[in-house]
């Protein structure tokens, strides 16, 4: 799984185990291996949901704030504003907790209009139940500031600088090293593949590209998108791949990466492609810009002119290598993990006086 808050629990909570807190992470039954009771430190409680794609999130939140409730910890921070309406637990039981916010969940295309409403109104109500609330991106900070009056903890998000260790790794699916651009992705409307897909029909290369990712729910996007890529034969679906260091090489040897999200906020595979050193083309939103800098290119939502702005790196090898080290370099001066644990840590030590 490429997931964000996955790695952040992970990344964050072992550091903060190494600074002297006792980290407990509820996780669900049904994922991974429940007989596994710590991880490098962290406490891990397994606890049932729901199998039921609507209503998984909400049913595992729902057991653990009831297992909270009756066995409170100091601190408690819940990820994903859809859990904020079952935060009246906490409140109720006085325990400090903080919410992460996210990016702006409703506007994914993969939930259904009953299901928009629903993020959209629990991210508001987010903004009247939390103690203090946390934004991974100072656009959400913004958005929240703007739309609901409401102040935000900045708590940054982390990766590492990557190198490439294992070429073999990608030469058995085929692939040669700087021959094609890679995509990191879920397949869902908002990351925006189709688009990328088009946009890679009007690029004249011998390259390749490659694009990773699958979906829990395969639908007519999916479908579409599949029909989109058989039209070109340069273009590579490759499914989901979960093995970090298979991953690591894909991006470590890519000519490029593109990046197409466009309703997150900071996004971690965004991140890991700077970190990997790979040369960034990314789709124009204030989310993405924010944590490229200038160490990317960006690109419209238009297939012509993303089209173009592919041209125009793939014609030029030495702005390419530039912006890899500028990519590098991006991530040691503002996405290296030991702050964004500073920045959880301050936010905690602050609940817990309160």
């Amino acid at each position: 799984m490429y997931g964000g808050f996955e790695t952040a629990a992970a990344e964050i909570g072992r550091r903060l185990v190494e600074r002297g807190h006792d980290v407990v992470v509820y996780c669900r039954r049904g994922y991974g291996d429940d007989t596994e009771m710590t991880y490098q430190g962290i406490r891990k409680k397994y606890l049932p949901r729901l199998p039921i794609r609507t209503i998984e999130t909400l049913s595992h939140t729902l057991v653990s704030l009831l297992h909270a409730f009756i066995d409170p910890p100091d601190v408690m921070i819940v990820m994903n504003p859809a859990n904020g309406p079952l935060c009246v637990i906490p409140r109720l039981r006085g325990t400090p907790f903080a919410i992460n916010v996210d990016g702006l969940d409703w506007k994914r295309g993969k939930w259904p209009w009953f299901g928009q409403r629903y993020i959209y109104g629990a991210a508001w109500f987010c903004t009247k139940i939390a103690p203090a609330l946390i934004a991974d991106s100072h656009k959400i900070q913004e958005f929240y500031k703007q739309q609901w009056n409401r102040d935000a903890h900045y708590a940054s998000y982390g990766t590492y600088l990557i190198e490439p260790v294992n070429p073999g790794l990608i030469e058995k699916d085929g692939l040669r090293k700087r021959e094609y651009l890679v995509v990191v992705a879920r397949l869902e409307p908002e990351n925006n593949t189709d688009l990328i897909v088009r946009a890679f029909k009007n690029v004249r290369t011998d390259m390749e590209l490659v694009i990773v990712g699958g979906t829990h729910y395969e639908g007519a996007y999916t479908q579409n998108l599949k029909k989109l890529a058989e039209e070109d034969p340069r273009v590579r679906l490759m499914g989901g791949i979960y093995e970090q260091r298979r991953l690591r090489e894909y991006l470590c040897n890519a000519y490029a990466y593109v990046h197409g999200h466009e309703v997150g906020g900071t996004n971690p595979i965004l991140l890991k492609a700077l970190g990997s050193g790979c040369c960034v083309a990314y789709l124009n939103v204030d989310f993405n810009s924010e944590v490229v800098g200038d160490a990317g290119s960006p690109f419209p939502n238009d297939a012509e002119e993303a089209g173009r702005v592919l041209q125009d790196l793939v014609s030029s090898p030495e702005k390419a290598s530039t912006m890899r080290e500028r990519a590098r370099e991006r991530v040691r001066e503002a996405y290296c993990w030991d702050k964004a644990t500073d920045d959880y840590e301050t936010l905690i030590e602050q609940l817990n006086k309160n």
